[in-house]
Parts: structure tokens; C-alpha cells; sequence
């Protein structure tokens, strides 16, 4: 949607002159299919014929009778597909939570405003709302039985893809992270969100994860052999490591792969806790004596916590994307990401970021001095065959941006 005028926009603030300062905004800005409402009970009214139903929001959070967080609730009930620019008085912290929440609702938010807000800031966030097509709603994912991710298994129906992985500091590729996929013979290639849940739940993890890392040593022999020195990183979870025979496993799939130790590296994510930590700690601990590279995944979610960074011998702490991606422009995000960045470099660690999404990303990671970083402004999930045209793309990307 490029024409302003067929932008259909409603304000809603229960202060007059929030409702005239902002219709000034717009109006200056070539918006003119604008809706005031000082009732958020009232403006719920629009959504009863959808020819009604406004494009963009822009929603007071404190207000009179109905507020802004139980308005974005309704919202949700009807199921809304528009767009929401948040515009209040309030704490950045409350913004911040309501932006969450409505993200949560599966609603797109396109940014957060603090009044009063200026012409040129308005007119980024709805410039976005252009661009951006209307939000899906939740469509049911097709779901797979034990039996089939089983046969999938024994059938080499599982492929790996791999995510680069670069220094901040240089742009040097460093290594990438393995990332499964299902070749799906009648639905494609399905992503692991689909089917780990089952593997976990089935017993299967354990199958699922030696099929990956047999394969991405594979892959990392034949990187090895072209003279490309990669890390390979593989994803394991507690599941894999809650039985002493895994670590046996890990290192005879390494020295019959032919792969130098130190080029292996294994991100455990926890999901749940663990049941103990006797098993966990001896496998980890003989993989780091191997010269195995450990990595604390999803660090700051979930159950990945200091207890881990005490307790087991990691050598990486891998920050999940909710703490890096934006992290550039919200001070609570930056405060975190610098935090984790101080104890990693004061325990002598790595800091890996993830989901650096876009140059500003990229901006905040070189600007904090962060060690190594991977996301889609970098490189997507490839098969390996792809990752050879993307060194030689990004390294001529990356020479712009040093």
C-alpha cells in the first residue's frame, strides 16, 4: 500500500489534545482517511463490518473505561490483521511489554512511540506499515507422527542446512551452525519446529541427532579437505547428553570423519531441566578434554542459565536473538547484551550472538565488541554446496561495512 489517501487509520486517545496534535501530524504527513475515538470501547464498534476496520492503529495504552492493553486483547479476538503503532505517555518498560504482548497476540507491530512524537518519527513507523503486508493469522501446522519421523530417519530423509557464523571484528567466516530440515517427499522441506518436539517426546532424539552430526562431519571433512578450517556446530539437548555413552559416539563419529577435534563444537540448549547432572557432566567434560568445543545455547531463556556456566565447562555463551535483534535502539535489551558480553569476556569465553537481523544489528554488535555473530543479515540456513558463492558475496558486502 503506497497511496496515503487509501490508508485507513484510526487514532485512539482519550486526551483531546493528543487527538489534535496527532491529526495535525498526519494531515502534514498526506494522511487522510483518519478516524478519531477518544473510547476504545466505543472505536471496537468499527470491527463489526469489515469494510470499517482500520489498516493502522495508533493506540493510546493508558486510558479512561477500556485501556490499551484490554483493548489489544479484543483486538485479538477479531482475529485483527492490521498494523499497531503504539503511542503513550507511559514507561518505556509498559511500552515495551504492551509491544510483547500484542507480538505474543500475533499481531504486527510496527513500532513504539513516545508522546508526543514527531513528524519524521510518525512517518517512519507508518511509511513501514506501507510496506508491510497484512499479518497472517495462525494457520494449523501439518503434524507429524513418531512412526513417520522415525522412518524418516532410517530413510536419509533428513537433511542439514548450515548458517555462517563470522567475527564481528573481521567479517571472517569462522565456522556454521548445522541446522536440520525433513525432505519431505510429498510436503517438502519441512523446519525442525515441526518435528523435535516429536523426536523428544518419542525417544528419538537421540537417532535424530546422531543422524545430524554423522552428516555435518561429513561436511566438515570435505570443508576441511578445500582448505576452508570450519567450525561445525551441532545442536544437542540434555536428552542426548543424559546418557555416558553419547560422549564414546561424539568422538569416534570425529576421528572416523577424520575432522580435527577442536573444529567440532556442540550448542547444548536445555529445554527442560536436567534430571541429573552426574551423566551430563561427564560427557561434557570428556568432550572438552577432546578439545570439543562447548557452547551454552538460547543463554538468558528457557532453563540456559549462570547454574550451567557454573556447574559444566563451556567455552561459549551463544545470546538468544530476543536480546540482540534491536537491541541497538531499546536500553533494557542493551543493558542485558552488554552484561552477558562482560561475563563472558571476564570468564575468558566467547560471546556468540545470534538473530542479528539487519545493519542496525550489525552496527550494535561491532559497536559493543562482540566476538562472533550469525543471523539473516549475515547469511540464512544454506545447504552446503550454497555456502561457497555466499563467502565470496558476503566478503565483498563485508569490506563495506568493516
Amino acid at each position: 500500500m503506497t497511496d496515503k489517501s487509501a490508508m485507513h487509520i484510526l487514532v485512539l486517545d482519550d486526551e483531546p489534545f493528543m487527538l489534535k496534535l496527532l491529526g495535525r501530524i498526519l494531515t502534514g504527513l498526506g494522511y487522510t482517511d483518519v478516524l478519531y475515538h477518544e473510547s476504545a470501547s466505543e472505536a471496537l464498534i468499527l470491527f463489526n463490518t469489515p469494510e470499517s476496520v482500520p489498516d493502522v492503529i495508533l493506540l493510546d495504552i493508558k486510558m479512561h473505561g477500556m485501556d490499551g492493553i484490554e483493548f489489544v486483547r479484543h483486538l485479538s479476538e477479531r482475529q485483527y490483521t492490521g498494523h499497531l503503532i503504539l503511542v503513550s505517555g507511559m514507561e518505556e518498560l509498559l511500552l515495551r511489554a504492551t509491544e510483547k504482548l500484542a507480538r505474543a497476540y500475533n499481531m504486527s507491530v510496527a513500532g513504539v512511540l513516545s508522546k508526543p512524537p514527531t513528524p519524521v518519527e510518525l512517518g517512519e513507523l507508518l511509511a513501514i506499515c506501507s510496506s508491510m503486508p497484512p499479518k497472517k493469522l495462525h494457520e494449523k501446522h501439518k503434524t507429524y507422527d513418531a512412526g513417520a519421523l522415525q522412518a524418516a530417519i532410517e530413510k536419509g530423509e533428513l537433511v542439514n542446512y548450515y548458517q555462517p557464523k563470522v567475527l564481528v571484528a573481521t567479517g571472517e567466516l569462522v565456522g556454521v551452525e548445522t541446522l536440520v530440515r525433513w525432505q519431505h517427499p510429498e510436503d517438502g522441506l519441512v523446519l525442525p519446529d515441526h518435528f523435535i518436539q516429536v523426536a523428544e517426546a518419542n525417544g528419538l532424539i537421540n537417532a535424530l541427532t546422531h543422524r545430524v552430526l554423522k552428516e555435518a562431519l561429513k561436511q566438515a571433512r570435505i570443508w576441511y579437505d578445500a582448505g576452508m578450517h570450519l567450525r561445525v556446530a551441532i545442536n544437542v539437548s540434555m536428552d542426548d547428553l543424559a546418557n555416558v555413552a553419547f560422549g564414546d559416539f561424539v568422538i569416534a563419529a570425529a576421528e572416523e570423519a577424520g575432522v580435527p577435534t577442536e573444529l567440532l563444537e556442540l550448542e547444548v540448549t536445555e529445554r527442560r531441566l536436567m534430571e541429573s547432572l552426574l551423566p551430563v557432566l561427564d560427557v561434557l567434560t570428556r568432550l572438552r578434554l577432546k578439545r570439543i568445543r562447548l557452547s551454552i545455547d538460547d543463554f538468558g531463556t528457557g532453563n540456559s542459565s549462570l547454574v550451567q556456566l557454573r556447574d559444566l565447562p563451556f567455552d561459549e555463551i551463544k545470546v538468544d536473538r530476543s536480546f540482540t535483534h534491536h537491541a541497538r535502539h531499546n536500553a533494557r535489551l542493551k543493558a542485558i547484551f552488554e552484561a552477558s558480553l562482560d561475563l563472558a569476556n571476564y570468564l575468558n569465553m566467547e560471546l556468540a550472538a545470534e538473530g542479528v537481523e539487519d545493519a542496525d544489528d550489525w552496527a550494535f554488535m561491532q559497536a559493543t565488541g562482540c566476538h562472533i555473530a550469525q543471523g539473516y543479515y549475515i547469511g540464512s540456513p544454506m545447504p552446503a554446496d550454497e555456502l561457497q558463492k555466499w563467502t565470496l558475496e558476503w566478503l565483498a558486502r563485508v569490506s563495506s561495512i568493516i
